[in-house]
């Protein structure tokens, strides 16, 4: 009688498990793990493929997937074939757990620090010129005066690239004519005026002046550095209008080295801030670009930080230095 009700009594726990699983969704916070599952299978295709990237079995792939399913309350994939496809409700949720999952693997990178004594790191966000031309005296900075900081860059132009923790340090590009940029919790500073120069093809025609207008490169194919139309490009781009005329590319390029190696090929013409043009390829011909003449300001923004603020002083201090040793005077 005993062993009986015992059996029973299993049983109906089974019954009422199924059960519940096949509610809808209850308000369960969703698991991350499962989410970064999903962000594999979606990404490879197949749970077989996901499986393999992830160094899982499939059928730990697959139980993953319909425990966020049953956490979620949705359908996430639909059979097509042989095979499964995510559906919309699966795609959108990835899409809007992206940023969250990275937000997240930042912090247990930090955590990681925090375990293995790096407390003291600092994270700059800029442009691919600045970290070529400034970042190696931050952190020659940095190693004299705080050894154990460890000093994180990321790239946020021509596209933001997102390092793996929030920047400490943002420098970015400002139109002159524009309004400035502020972000709240971070202080502003001016660090520098940077003009704009035309490159050209050893041999160029317009080589032999000291100056060269817009205008007169109308008619010249351009090779822009600049595909996702950051800041400077924008920059660049109003200029031409201002002279009357839309440039005509014969190849784009989020990479200015490399835009720089094309026109050293002869491909065309580049407009670009003397900032960039640290590290050229040999035989290239630079010109001042004038009517209109083109500039930029360059900005830092750097957190409001009462508890790291020698630290940070220390980096704000190195970019100024090393801004005024290669850049503009302002405009007058």
């Amino acid at each position: 009688m005993v062993t009986s009700l015992r059996k029973r009594t299993r049983r109906d726990k089974q019954k009422k498990t199924w059960k519940r699983s096949s509610w809808p969704y209850d308000g369960r916070v969703l698991n991350v793990q499962r989410l970064r599952v999903l962000q594999a299978v979606v990404a490879a295709g197949s749970v077989s493929a996901a499986a393999r990237n992830l160094s899982y079995a499939p059928a730990t792939v697959s139980q993953h997937v319909a425990l966020l399913a049953r956490e979620s309350g949705l359908v996430l994939f639909e059979k097509q074939g042989r095979g499964i496809v995510p559906t919309a409700a699966a795609l959108h949720l990835v899409e809007r757990a992206a940023p969250v999952l990275a937000d997240l693997e930042r912090l247990d990178r930090v955590a990681l620090d925090l375990r293995e004594g790096r407390v003291e790191g600092v994270a700059i966000a800029c442009f691919a010129s600045v970290a070529q031309a400034w970042i190696p005296a931050v952190a020659t900075a940095l190693a004299q005066q705080h050894p154990r900081t460890t000093l994180e860059v990321s790239l946020n132009e021509p596209h933001d690239g997102r390092g793996r923790r929030p920047p400490d340090v943002i420098v970015q590009t400002e139109p002159l004519d524009g309004r400035e940029l502020h972000h709240e919790g971070y202080r502003r500073h001016v660090l520098a005026f940077d003009e704009f120069s035309v490159v050209l093809p050893a041999g160029h025609a317009l080589a032999s002046w000291d100056e060269v207008p817009m205008a007169e490169l109308r008619d010249e194919a351009w090779v822009d550095h600049d595909i996702y139309d950051s800041p400077t490009g924008r920059i660049i781009r109003d200029a031409c209008g201002a002279a009357g005329f839309s440039p005509f590319f014969a190849a784009r390029l989020d990479d200015h080295h490399a835009a720089l190696a094309l026109v050293a090929s002869g491909l065309g013409v580049t407009v670009i801030p003397d900032l960039a043009l640290t590290g050229r390829p040999p035989g290239l011909e630079v010109r001042r670009v004038v009517r209109p003449a083109v500039a930029r300001r360059v900005t830092a923004h750097v957190r409001v930080d009462a508890h790291r603020q020698g630290v940070l002083s220390v980096v704000v201090s190195a970019l100024r230095s090393a801004a005024a040793a290669g850049s503009s005077p302002p405009p007058r």
